[in-house]
Parts: structure tokens; sequence; C-alpha cells
């Protein structure tokens, strides 16, 4: 017989007949109204875990990873506020239940019904995906979380003291608010997890402001394998700065007291503290998984006797608060109410085309507070001598520094941070005298650990902040790109847009450092950063332009509220010259503030008919000083530089090869998965007679000598022009 069957079918025999399994009196502190409502909140979470089946079975339905055996987490709910941030694990239907039930207008068996149904009327999803999530509730949503969402989590409790000494325009959190996140004992040894947690407590035993509680859901298995016995609590009772506390997750009384008690540690002391909740988990992991397939019999129905609403009936009925007939009564009706709006959730519209799937991709844009730029007075003083350095041109690296100089000092709620970037300025130096200039609490040096930089980023993107997170190589990012992909890309689509966290991304990257680090600090793979749904990914390559882009960059996730990657070409950081030493031909002046680069537009350098080369970063470099080679050759040519490579300016880029007789695309990622297989495609969509490509080896990069062996040289981009259009001169 099916497991859930089995499961109602003993409540219904059980509790009349007073068979209740054994456990301690009811804690004091739980007041009998809500110990009630608690109970109303748990029957219907376990009844909604039973009609997603039948609607799954129908075709009406299409999730059933439920929380049966959680239901204790709606004590939990109940000893926080509706205002403080909850990131739940997907079992914590009762959770969000019982705190709708803290704030007025909640219609919470419907709005559930919908997600299963994945209707279009979902108020969270909008029918994307069944997510717990509600932005009334303050319940940001979260999809198959396994600790991911764990990270960002400390940066939303992070924010929240920062907030109070610098309030972002946009905050969202209130000041005395306390973050929440919880998750299952198995995704506890997640690397997210773990870095998360060392993280909290790395900031906590520095005494630094944190007020987050980790809630861990222990039923003792993941899917199939099991949690050693103690495991958790052996990990975590002695964690440096994190408290611990324990209780049972079968017992509301309990669960509540001990809540309570973790919830005014963290809101008092502003601390992170660790809450280990005891839980069971019914019916097995999600509906087709069979748990007497890996699990005894006997371990199965040990399991199903521990039934946490046995639990509930037992000590509400103990206590007086509700007498066993009653509870039966509610858990009966509550079954036969959420069939019935089950039947009309069914009913309601679902998304039909990918314009509606898609529709919430892009964030909707957001009125901020109109800003003519700081005085020349703040300026002086922010910049100090630096001002002299405005006069004459001057390397990539220096006017990005001036850029960030610039923009901190308009915008007070953008917040750097990264591995070195306050007091060393940063490995390049792009960060120099920024700690100075604004304080360790808006330039921010962090732990080595790039998941907890993004996901801090990401938390604090939520609660107003514009987050400027610094990775220090590209190929760091591969530690935690997951962060982007997985979290931070999918809140607004998963959320209808109610939730966004804008940030700018900086991430020094590319080759040609002629012989340093290897592959390690010469990735030149940007493939993971394009095919992010809705991420913009920006690449300059001289330091005008990467002011101006910089600008446009921090406006689209301040008003757009964007997700923006800026790749800066490490190699070109230092450049002065282009064609001889000593002719100072790749400097820049800084441009004036107002001046910027929007979405999508490129440039281009001369109008040569004879050939045209599509390129960007490190690529324009080189091309401009192949381009000097080919005019000389009688070939005329024009360079043009992409800057932005997600979404690609196609239309621009195709209007700007009109006219050549060949186009060239010079592409200094991978032959396989670069740009330029994107480039090649549209151009031969478009109907351009004439193109080939020059692009890096499918290789890593060497250190040493052989550091530009397989990359593309101003060298391979003349040779291949000379093939391109037959040695013309």
């Amino acid at each position: 017989m099916d497991r859930a069957q089995i499961v109602h079918d003993n409540f219904l025999t059980r509790v009349p007949a007073r068979d209740f399994p054994a456990g301690q009196p009811p804690a004091p502190g739980l007041p009998a109204p809500l110990a009630v409502s608690l109970f109303r909140s748990q029957c219907l979470s376990r009844a909604l875990d039973r009609e997603s089946r039948a609607m799954q079975k129908a075709g009406q339905g299409y999730y059933t990873i439920g929380s049966s055996g959680h239901e204790g987490m709606a004590a939990v709910a109940a000893a926080l506020r509706p205002t403080d941030p909850a990131f739940l694990h997907y079992r914590d239907a009762a959770f969000q239940i019982a705190r709708s039930a803290q704030v007025p207008g909640q219609n919470i068996t419907w709005d559930m019904l919908l997600s299963f149904a994945c209707s279009s009327e979902d108020p969270i999803s909008g029918g994307r995906h069944k997510v717990l999530g509600s932005r009334d509730l303050m319940i940001p949503p979260q999809t198959s979380t396994i600790a991911s969402h764990l990270p960002k989590a400390v940066g939303a409790a992070f924010s929240i003291g920062l907030a109070r000494r610098h309030p972002p325009e946009h905050k969202l959190y209130e000041d005395d608010a306390i973050v929440m996140c919880s998750f299952g004992d198995a995704s506890a040894n997640h690397s997210t997890a773990q870095g998360a947690i060392n993280t909290a407590g790395w900031t906590s035993v520095q005494s630094t402001p944190l007020p987050l509680l980790f809630v861990c859901e222990d039923n003792g298995i993941g899917i199939s394998v099991k949690t050693p016995k103690g495991w958790i609590e052996a990990s975590m009772r002695h964690r440096p700065g994190i408290k611990y506390f324990s209780a049972d997750g079968l017992d509301i009384y309990d669960t509540f007291r001990v809540a309570s008690e973790a919830a005014e540690y963290v809101r008092t002391r502003r601390k992170p503290a660790f809450l280990h909740l005891r839980t069971v988990r019914l019916y097995g992991h999600a509906g087709a998984d069979v748990a007497l397939s890996y699990l005894s019999k006997e371990e199965v129905e040990a399991g199903e006797a521990n039934d946490p609403l046995l639990h509930s009936a037992r000590l509400l009925d103990a206590s007086g608060a509700l007498p066993a007939e009653d509870a039966l009564a509610i858990y009966q009706e509550t079954n036969a109410r959420v069939t019935r709006v089950a039947a009309e959730a069914a009913t309601r519209p679902r998304l039909q085309d990918a314009a509606g799937v898609m529709a919430s991709l892009i964030p909707p844009k957001r009125d901020c507070a109109p800003t003519n730029g700081p005085s020349a007075e703040a300026r002086a003083a922010a910049f100090g001598a630096d001002m002299k350095a405005m006069d004459a041109p001057q390397p990539l690296s220096k006017i990005l520094n001036l850029a960030l100089t610039d923009l901190m000092l308009e915008h007070r709620e953008i917040v750097l941070m990264g591995e070195d970037v306050g007091r060393k300025g940063g490995v390049y130096g792009v960060t120099q005298k920024l700690q100075a200039r604004y304080g360790p609490d808006r330039v921010i040096d962090t732990l080595l650990d790039e998941q907890s930089i993004l996901g801090n980023a990401i938390g604090m993107a939520g609660n107003g902040f514009i987050p400027i997170p610094e990775i220090q190589f590209l190929a760091y990012l591969h530690n935690a790109e997951d962060q982007l992909r997985g979290e931070a890309a999918t809140l607004p689509f998963f959320s209808n847009g109610q939730f966004t966290n804008p940030m700018v991304v900086r991430i020094a990257g590319l080759g040609y450092q002629k012989g340093f680090g290897g592959h390690f600090h010469n990735d030149n793979s940007l493939a993971v950063l394009r095919d992010i749904p809705g991420l913009i990914l920006a690449c300059p390559s001289t330091g005008e332009d990467a002011a101006c882009m910089l600008r446009e960059c921090v406006r689209l996730a301040r008003e757009e509220q964007r997700i923006v990657v800026f790749v800066e070409p490490i190699a070109l950081y230092p450049m002065r010259d282009l064609h001889e030493p000593g002719d100072g031909g790749w400097m820049t002046r800084y441009p004036a503030p107002d001046r910027h680069i929007p979405l999508g537009e490129i440039d281009q350098h001369g109008d040569g008919q004879d050939l045209a080369i599509v390129t960007y970063g490190n690529g324009h470099y080189l091309s401009r000083q192949a381009q000097a080679r080919l005019e000389a050759d009688g070939i005329r040519t024009r360079v043009i530089d992409l800057r932005w490579l997600a979404p690609l300016p196609v239309d621009a880029m195709i209007e700007a090869v009109r006219g050549a007789a060949h186009v060239l695309v010079v592409d200094e990622c991978r032959f396989t998965g670069g740009q330029a297989e994107a480039l090649m495609a549209h151009l031969h969509e478009a109907g351009i007679a004439s193109f080939a490509r020059v692009t890096a080896e499918d290789s890593f990069i060497a250190t040493g000598p052989a550091y530009g062996a397989t990359l593309p040289s101003a060298d391979d981009i003349y040779h291949a022009t000379k093939t391109l259009t037959g040695g013309m001169a």
C-alpha cells in the first residue's frame, strides 16, 4: 500500500484511540490558541502533501517533494517575526503556512495549490516552478535547495547591520530583523553549507553584527544515504562564533521554546546561532521514491510511528488546548477542504508560450532618487592628489580606480568586497586607496571563499545595496559559478520579479600575462557566463571605455536591477603602448563623470572597405596592432570592438560590418565554446559572404615562454587576413 495512505490511516485510527507515541509532556511557554493554530498549519501542510500526489497522478500537479515529517517548522515560524527574511528548505511548507497566519489577507491554501498546479496565477512564481515564497511573508523563493541558498542568507544577515549604519535607498529588511535559513542534514555536508557556516563564524568572532539563525532539519537521511548518528551535533556544537541549540522537531512545544530562545539570542546579541531540529521523513524523498527499496520495513514503520502530527495531537490533548477528538476533526476537515480547493486550482490557466515563461528573466525597473553627482568639493576631498591623474593619459587599472572612486562617492549604496580589495588595494592595484576613502564597511576584505563572496553580494543586494564583488581571477569563478547561475539569476525568474539581487561582479581575467601563473591566472573561457539567462556580460579594453562601461553597469544594476559581470583583461591593466615602446598609444584620459557607454553600443576604429575585424578585450588590442600592418599593405581595415558579450550586440555588429568585403572574427577564447561560434552563426544568417575566425586553441594556458602559444597573436590576425583576402595588397 502507498505509504502516504498508511500514514493517513494511522492518524485516523490512532488519534481517537489516544494511541499516541511516547514523548515528553508539553513544555511551558506556548499559549493554547497558538498551539492550536500551529496544529492547523501542520494539518494543512500534510493535506497539501497528500493532494500534491493525487494531482500528480491525475496529471494536474507537477511536484511531490513534501514536508511530511518536518511539520515542526510551523513552531519555528511562530518563534520569529513575519518581517524576518526566511530562506527556506523545500520541506518547509508548514513554516510558510504558519507565517501566513501572522499576516492579514493571506489565502495560503489557494496560493500553494496554484503553485502545485503550475498556474500562471500562482502569486510567487507565476507558474514557473513549485516554490515556497512570498513577498508579503518576506520569503524569497528557493528552488531545489541543496544548501546553495546559505551563502546569500549570510549576506542578507550582514546587510542588516550595514544598513543600520549606511541605509540604502531601497532597503527591504527591518533594522531589528534576523535572517533564518533552513536546510537538511544531508545538505549540511555540501560545500556551500560548510562555506556559509564557516563565513558566519569567521564574521562573528570579529564582532561584526550577523543576526542569522541556521536551522538544520535532521531527518537522518539524504534521499537514500543515511547521515551518521550524531554527525550534525558533533560537527556543529563547538563551531567558533556560532551558538548551538537543539530541539525535538516532532514536538511543537519543545521546538517553539528552543526556537524562541535561539531567535532571542540572535536578535539581541546580533550573532549567529545554529538550531538543530530532530525530524523524520515520511513517504520517502518524493512521489516516485520508494523508501522500502533502501530502508527496511522496520525502519520505515518506526518513522511513521513517530509522525509529528500524532505527537502534536498528544501534546494538545495533554495540555488541555485541544481534545483528541477535535484534533481529528480539524485534520479531516482540512483534508476535505484541500481536495475541494485543488479541484478549482487545477482549472486555472498555465503559461502557454516562451514569451510568458521568459517574461520574468529581466527584472522590472525601479525608481531611484535622481542624482547630479557629487560636488567638485566632495570629489576633491575624495580623490586628493589623484585629481591630478585626470589631466594626463593613464592605463586601464588607474582609470578603473578613478571610476570606482567617483561611483562610490555618487552612490552610497555601492559596497565593494573581495579577497585583498581593501588594505592591499587588489592584486593589481585597481582598488587602491578605496578603503581609506570609504572605510572598511564599504570596501570589505573577505575570507578566501568565492562562494561566500558572491553569496554575500546576493544577500546584500536583496536589501537594497549595489554590491560590486571582485573575483580575483576568472578561473576562481568556477569554484562558485552556481551562485550566479543557480541563485542570483533565478531569483527574479522564480519570483516573477518580486525579489531581485542586482549587482556588478568584477572579474580580472583572460590571458596574455606573459608567463605568469599559467591557466589558473590566465583563464580564457567565458562560456559559463554567456549562457546564464538574463545576465549581462561586459568586457572593456581601453581605460576610457572601462570607466564609461562601468558607469553603465552600475546604472543597469541600480535602476534596472540587472546582474552584470564586468570582465577586466588583466594583460591590459598596465598597458601603455600600442605599436612602439614609449608611444603611449593605449592610454586614455579619464572621461568626465557623466559619460556612459550604453548597453549594446559598440566601437569602430577605421572605415576600411576591404576588411572588418570583429573582436573584444585583448583581441581589440592585437587587432589594432595588426590593422596598422594591414593598412601599410593596402588592405583598408576597420576594427569593431564589441564591448558587450551578453547579450551580443548582433544588430549593431552586422550593421558595422556591412560594406566590408571580408569579415574576420578575432576571439581570444577557445575555438570550442567561444564567442566566435555565435558570431560566425550570426554572420552567416545575415548573409555575409566572406568571413573567417581566429581563436585560441582548445587548451589551457601554459606558464613561462609558451604562455602565448595557444592564444591568438597580432601575427595570426595578419596572416589570417592574408588568407581570407587572397593575399590582396
